[in-house]
């Protein structure tokens, strides 16, 4: 008996030995590899009925879903949690491996910041107190964070002025954010100096230093200006504000990015499970990134073969083709999400995000499964303004990223993020024979002009001319 004991103790030092050294080969060191061991001997004890090779895709999301409601679990060990299973059935060589989605798992560890675009947009700064810091930007200085710190302590009013009439004119909150850093910058350059008792001069001044000292690129100065441009005829109300002439930055006229359909199938293959999903839509409506994000369930008609795109840029609704080779995908998919939201409500969750207003009018639509994310988070957080835990949509980062490694697995070597499937989804449509107005519609562009540019693919270069080239003999 005792030499049984001692023989299936030895077999397991020997799996988990193997374990870590499987680990240590995969980039996970000391004293990680060990905590990864403790993730995975908790699954493992969580079914002690059942032998490994037992185990299913279906028992892993049920684990990781209900993982995912504990709220002192951090980002970190939840990802922790998921690499450790995940190798632990590639020691146990299960045909299903692939069947489980880890990267929407993966992709889950990360919550939404303050300033996101979802929450951030409705919140109402305290009279009195400064806004919320604007994004980090490759611009900016070293110790320009220390500065920035001074400028909202000493001009917070001001910078509350701005953030309020950003707000009531309903603009996004990216506007808000960006606005209020090159203001911040432009009274750093000022020396602290209140932008008050300044005029068009200074602001000429501080435009011509970016483009001259700074060598900011045009888009980047027309930022500076539009900041600029708001804060004096906007909220100073100086509506006789004249820059006059000043020093511009070269706007270089780059053509959009496109792939062939070719390339798109390629980028596809490399993906799996959800962010295929999210790609494929986002190639199949010409949706921007933040507007597949943040789809609801309601958004979506089956009946009609549609998407509805809610407040998109410009706060405008639009709808977009759903096309019929994801419909039985994303029925399948909308049955796991189903499933998650129910089990949420056991739990006494399964609350999402509404807007302020719509929240104070709706009380309960917050549970509802018609206002659910198409493309939940796999965990719970507390939600970054309101403490409120709730389940979230992905971070859109996680497909960005999913999307350039994809690119370069599948050996495409031009500059390819997610913005590209939406410029590809233009082109092939005019392609395919469809008129200009129908492709600015589904875009969701005010002006024709914006459309324009996907032209370039029609009638120039080997699509347009005959190289001299091929006509020798």
């Amino acid at each position: 008996m005792r030499d049984n004991l001692s023989s299936h103790d030895e077999k397991i030092r020997s799996f988990w030995d193997r374990y870590v050294k499987k680990l240590n080969e995969s980039g996970v060191k000391p004293p990680f590899d060990r905590w990864m061991v403790i993730r995975a001997e908790q699954y493992i004890a969580a079914h002690p009925d059942r032998r490994l090779a037992e185990h299913g895709p279906a028992v892993v999301d049920a684990y990781l879903a209900e993982l995912g409601r504990k709220p002192d679990l951090k980002p970190w060990q939840f990802r922790q949690a998921v690499g450790a299973i995940q190798m632990l059935f590639v020691m146990a060589g299960v045909d299903w491996l692939e069947q489980v989605d880890w990267a929407h798992w993966l992709d889950s560890a990360r919550a939404l910041g303050s300033d996101h675009p979802t929450v951030a947009r409705d919140y109402q700064p305290v009279p009195g107190s400064p806004p919320p810091p604007p994004p980090s930007s490759p611009a900016r200085g070293e110790g320009e964070g220390a500065a920035f710190a001074a400028i909202r302590k000493a001009h917070g009013v001001l910078l509350d002025r701005v953030a309020t009439a950003i707000r009531v004119r309903g603009l996004a909150i990216r506007t808000e954010q960006t606005y209020l850093h090159w203001i911040m910058r432009y009274i750093g350059f000022l020396g602290n100096a209140d932008p008050t008792a300044k005029g068009a001069a200074d602001a000429a001044a501080f435009l011509e230093h970016l483009a001259i000292a700074r060598k900011v690129s045009a888009s980047t100065q027309n930022l500076a200006l539009n900041s600029l441009v708001f804060l004096y005829r906007e909220v100073l109300q100086r509506a006789d504000l004249d820059l006059g002439d000043f020093a511009r930055a070269k706007r270089p006229r780059r053509l959009p990015t496109v792939l062939t359909h070719g390339e798109v199938t390629a980028l596809l293959a490399q993906l799996t499970g959800t962010q295929r999903l999210m790609a494929s839509l986002m190639y199949g409506t010409g949706m921007r990134l933040m507007e597949c994000v943040r789809l609801r369930v309601q958004d979506i008609d089956f009946g009609y073969s549609q998407i509805t795109v809610r407040q998109a840029k410009g706060g405008k609704d639009r709808v977009v083709p759903l096309p019929a080779r994801l419909v039985d995908e994303l029925r399948a998919h909308l049955v796991r999400v189903r499933e998650l939201h129910t089990a949420d409500l056991k739990t006494g969750m399964g609350e999402v995000y509404l807007p302020e207003a719509l929240a104070r009018k709706f009380p309960n639509a917050a549970k509802d499964w018609r206002w659910q994310y198409v493309f939940p988070s796999g965990r719970v957080s507390a939600d970054p303004r309101s403490g409120v835990l709730r389940r979230h949509h992905l971070h859109e980062t996680a497909l960005q990223k999913a999307v350039n490694q994809a690119a370069r697995a599948a050996g495409i070597t031009k500059r390819v993020g997610t913005h590209t499937l939406r410029h590809s989804f233009a082109t092939h449509l005019l392609m395919g024979g469809y008129d200009i107005r129908t492709v600015q519609e589904l875009l969701g562009h005010a002006d024709v002009s914006t459309t324009m540019i996907y032209t370039h693919v029609l009638n120039r270069g080997g699509q347009g001319v005959r190289s001299p080239l091929d006509a020798l003999s």
